[in-house]
């Protein structure tokens, strides 16, 4: 039985290439990078260059890029630090965060007694600016932390005006870009952002590493201690394989990305037609123009298939999701959708199908053919 990858939101296959630049640093450069003879001044070598090339692929400066186990790890390090050191006193954020953001706020409230504001959701999932710019006239020191594309639903914020807003309200901006880094381009001297985060295994990169952009003169301290690391932000030895492998990733992706782009809005919309054919009383959740790579879809089945249908699925070889891969044993519905959908609606199954350059057509014939026998 072929296996069928469609659940590429939750994590992706690494590229070939990856696997050989890991291999290689693997094999070859197995010096500490803080070491100072020859073995670690190569090891450091390829610890800055692949600093270098991320920075380049964002418009910034390798001092900026600051690297993480994951995005989970930044996205603490960087509202902690906020509120600890940064002297925040408001997190303004949204309800459709991941919980990588919504909890920590939550710790934070409780430890240092700060307010958090949500700001108002649209139906189609999208944030309401003009709330948002309600909740920024208040004189406080805020830090706004939105995601840039929605890890279950797609939906795009506008990254560029939230950062011009945030600026004229001079609050701190901080955006989950988790699911954005390597699959749209972004100018970080051009947006007004001044920390996003990403985790190198959603861009066909290695689980376990990822990186922070920090801007410049931001006042940000380390989230823990024990070393001078990462510019004495990040203590610890760097698992320079994976970092190397990372920024391998990274630039293939932006390298490939107009054409592998091109291709997965070929499979999306070759899915949504099937959809209108074979079920057309679907509904997607969320903006259908939302972002390419992921389709969230209300499937017009009846309650009783929505626990099981994952299952039936897997028994196919077919890979999808519900929702976020970090909550997948809960039985809750997606907090994400809670915002979105009816009482009636959040009953039946639900179904995010995300997508890679892997993908073919074949795939999405498959999928189509075993939601016909559920």
């Amino acid at each position: 039985m072929k296996n069928i990858y469609l659940d590429n939101a939750s994590t992706t296959a690494l590229r070939p290439e990856v696997i050989q630049e890991m291999t290689k640093v693997l094999a070859e450069d197995y010096g500490n990078p803080s070491s100072t003879h020859s073995l670690g001044r190569k090891s450091k070598s390829v610890l800055e260059l692949s600093r270098k090339s991320i920075a380049q692929n964002l418009n910034a400066t390798a001092q900026e890029i600051i690297f993480t186990s994951c995005g989970t790890e930044a996205n603490n390090w960087i509202l902690r630090s906020a509120v600890k050191d940064l002297q925040v006193t408001r997190i303004i954020t949204s309800r459709m965060e991941h919980h990588a953001v919504l909890y920590t706020a939550l710790v934070l409230q409780k430890e240092f007694d700060i307010k958090i504001d949500y700001v108002n959701v649209k139906a189609s999932g999208e944030i309401d600016i003009t709330h948002l710019v309600e909740l920024l006239s208040h004189d406080e020191k805020t830090l706004v932390s939105l995601m840039h594309v929605n890890n279950e639903t797609g939906t795009i914020l506008d990254l560029e005006r939230v950062g011009i807003i945030c600026k004229e309200h001079a609050a701190l901006f901080h955006s989950d870009t988790v699911q954005s880094i390597g699959k749209i381009e972004i100018d970080l001297q051009i947006t007004a952002v001044d920390f996003i985060v990403a985790s190198a295994h959603k861009f066909h990169g290695p689980k376990g590493v990822g990186f922070t952009f920090i801007r410049k003169n931001s006042g940000i301290q380390p989230l823990f201690f024990g070393g001078e690391q990462e510019k004495g932000l990040r203590a610890g030895t760097e698992a320079l394989h994976q970092i190397a492998g990372m920024a391998k990733a990274l630039e293939l992706s932006y390298t490939n990305l107009e054409t592998e782009k091109s291709h997965i809005l070929d499979l999306r919309e070759y899915l949504l037609s099937k959809l209108e054919i074979e079920f057309p009383d679907y509904k997607v959740n969320g903006d259908v123009d939302g972002f390419y790579t992921i389709l969230n879809v209300l499937l017009p089945f009846p309650e009783d298939k929505t626990a099981m249908i994952l299952f039936h699925l897997d028994m196919k070889g077919i890979a999808v999701s519900r929702g976020s891969a970090c909550q997948s044993g809960s039985i809750k519905p997606s907090h994400v959708l809670l915002e979105m959908l009816s009482d009636q609606d959040l009953k039946k199954p639900s179904l995010r199908i995300s997508f890679s350059h892997f993908n073919k057509l074949q795939d999405i014939d498959a999928l189509i053919e075993a939601l016909k026998t559920i």
